[in-house]
């Protein structure tokens, strides 16, 4: 999977400076290789990327819950307690 998302974003990367590359001669191809590159980034490396690294974690950690905004509101009045 790593080499994967590895992968595909070098491809992006290099259609992305490919089509700067080439915007003098032909703009048609150089929009649509830069928008490609784009696409391959934010829509296909990102969220294999994303969902490689969250494997395995509990999602209700990261969530705003009502626990953890006690949790979170309890450890700021810890803190201005020992200033």
């Amino acid at each position: 999977m790593k080499y994967i998302i590895s992968l595909i974003l070098l491809a992006s990367l290099a259609s992305i400076i490919y089509g700067f590359s080439i915007s003098e001669e032909d703009l048609v191809l150089s929009n649509k290789c830069i928008g490609f590159g784009t696409v391959g980034i934010f829509l296909v490396a990102m969220p294999l990327f994303l969902i490689k690294v969250s494997k395995g974690k509990k999602m209700k950690d990261y969530m705003l819950t009502e626990e953890n905004i006690r949790k979170m509101q309890g450890k700021e009045k810890e803190t201005k307690d020992k200033q």
